[in-house]
């Protein structure tokens, strides 16, 4: 008996298009991206012959995947596992789920990222340390960031640090976790160990909470661990950490965001950062601008910082859109 080909997911999508007809496959095409067609097209042209079996067999795993995502819409993993083993029993159920969050990279606490940051607050604030790292490290940064901006300023360091040297959870306490969430809010498992937190979740949750919560982590982190809070500001950047980008990307910066924000953010920042950016301005631009700032007389502080945490977004935004290049601390000392 000759030995079952075992296909990549490029080549199943390319069969599946194959046998589902060229009118199918154009609909299908115009939900995808330049570079997914082309390497699809290309997967398509090499395909010489597709046996029937072969056909039928990925024909009836995309019809399982589709209709175990038609039972996660309607009631989640949980749900759509427990309908799945009925249908086609446990083993083939946890395979297409095994395969379903491998494609469609669902992740845990899918449920939770869609909820309000304040209602998860409200369930998790009483949760031991370690139970709220683990949830915060699989979050939206920008909702993980206000919990624990919100968080009793006496465990956000503990909870920051616990993320940052968080790395493998096993599915059972995964799974743990999430039902106790769910059961307060609305269930998300892996089939296998899942990476999560360490320091870069850390700091995407650190960008996101308010500059005030952001300086009293890391300077209580200064203290309980010199090495990994000096580890996590090499990887962060803010406001005053303009003057590390080069004369283009500062202009760059500067046609990025908004002037009222720019004038409220230099507004107390230091001699350094006020000369550096000037300086990347025209001789106009830098006199109206120093003459508007003398005017504008006292400002809150507060809304100083929100201003420069937005010019610090849009340059984070920058880089990741590859505009720009910000200049980190450490090793070879460039990150694009």
């Amino acid at each position: 008996m000759a030995k079952k080909q075992i296909l990549t997911g490029r080549q199943k999508a390319a069969i599946l298009l194959i046998s589902l007809g060229p009118d199918v496959s154009a609909q299908l095409y115009k939900h995808l991206t330049e570079e997914e067609i082309e390497k699809l097209t290309l997967e398509i042209s090499s395909v010489k012959k597709v046996e029937t079996e072969q056909k039928e067999d990925i024909l009836e795993q995309f019809h399982q995947i589709a209709l175990a995502q038609d039972y996660i819409t309607q009631g989640g993993i949980g749900y759509a596992k427990t309908v799945l083993e009925k249908a086609v029993g446990s083993d083939e159920a946890a395979s297409i789920i095994s395969r379903l969050t491998s494609s469609l990279q669902v992740k845990p606490f899918d449920f939770a990222r869609k909820a309000d940051p304040g209602q998860i607050l409200n369930f998790i604030q009483s949760e031991h340390p370690q139970t709220i790292a683990l949830i915060l490290s699989y979050l939206d940064k920008e909702q993980a960031g206000q919990i624990l901006s919100a968080l009793p300023q006496e465990v956000q360091a503990d909870i920051a640090k616990r993320i940052a040297i968080m790395d493998s959870t096993s599915p059972e306490i995964i799974y743990e976790v999430e039902q106790i969430l769910e059961r307060k809010l609305s269930a998300t498992v892996t089939q296998d160990y899942t990476q999560t937190g360490g320091i870069p979740a850390v700091v995407e949750v650190l960008n996101g909470v308010d500059r005030s919560t952001e300086r009293t982590i890391l300077d209580a982190l200064e203290i309980q661990d010199p090495e990994l809070a000096e580890e996590i500001k090499k990887r962060m950047f803010v406001f005053e950490d303009i003057v590390t980008l080069d004369n283009r990307a500062i202009q760059r910066v500067i046609r990025e965001v908004e002037n009222d924000d720019l004038r409220l953010a230099l507004k107390v920042a230091s001699d350094e950062v006020q000369e550096i950016v000037f300086s990347n301005m025209s001789s106009r631009m830098a006199e109206t601008f120093k003459e508007e700032m003398e005017f504008m007389g006292p400002v809150r502080l507060r809304d100083v910082e929100e201003a420069q945490t937005r010019i610090v977004s849009a340059i984070r935004r920058l880089e990741e859109v590859g505009e720009i290049v910000i200049a980190r601390g450490g090793g070879d000392d460039i990150i694009v």
